[in-house]
């Protein structure tokens, strides 16, 4: 059974499963892991657990029998990096992929959302990241635009509540 788990030391060793899955140096949206940010150690981990549980935000790691298979996040403010970045960010490990696991979370994001008091959600992806331009899309997303961030074009995608 597939559910949204709150961030947990406990689960420390499924989830490093899930990040080592996804290599070195490759970004893994809606966990919320900075650079610097030592997972590796137990202390680390619990250290990292609880600044993200401070954050002005609500992370959920994505679990399906006791494995960790992604992570999503909501941001629940319309500060300047949100309408950067969006209010939602999630990543699916690969070999979780091609489930419809992201569509779900995306779904259960959105009750999370409307009980958060937003109307709407800005979600924002790689204008050539066709899998999570499908998943937005599939979920009502409807297309403000495109736009530069940085180096990179960006879709922006609304969702109503």
């Amino acid at each position: 059974m597939v559910e949204l788990v709150a961030p947990d030391p406990a689960l420390r060793d499924a989830w490093l499963e899930c990040h080592r899955e996804w290599g070195p140096g490759v970004h893994e949206d809606g966990f919320g892991l900075a650079p610097g940010d030592d997972v590796e150690s137990a202390s680390g981990f619990a250290a990292w657990v609880d600044r993200i549980r401070a954050r002005p935000a609500l992370f959920w790691w994505i679990v399906d029998r006791d494995v960790v298979v992604g992570g999503i996040v909501l941001r629940t403010t319309n500060s300047d990096q949100v309408l950067r970045t969006g209010h939602v960010g999630y990543g699916i490990r690969p070999s979780a992929r091609r489930r419809g696991l992201a569509s779900w979370a995306l779904a259960e994001i959105r009750r999370h959302g409307r009980t958060a008091g937003l109307e709407r959600l800005l979600l924002v992806c790689a204008d050539d990241n066709v899998a999570s331009i499908k998943t937005i899309e599939g979920c009502g997303g409807l297309l403000e635009g495109t736009v530069s961030h940085g180096a990179n074009q960006v879709r922006r995608y609304w969702v109503s509540l």
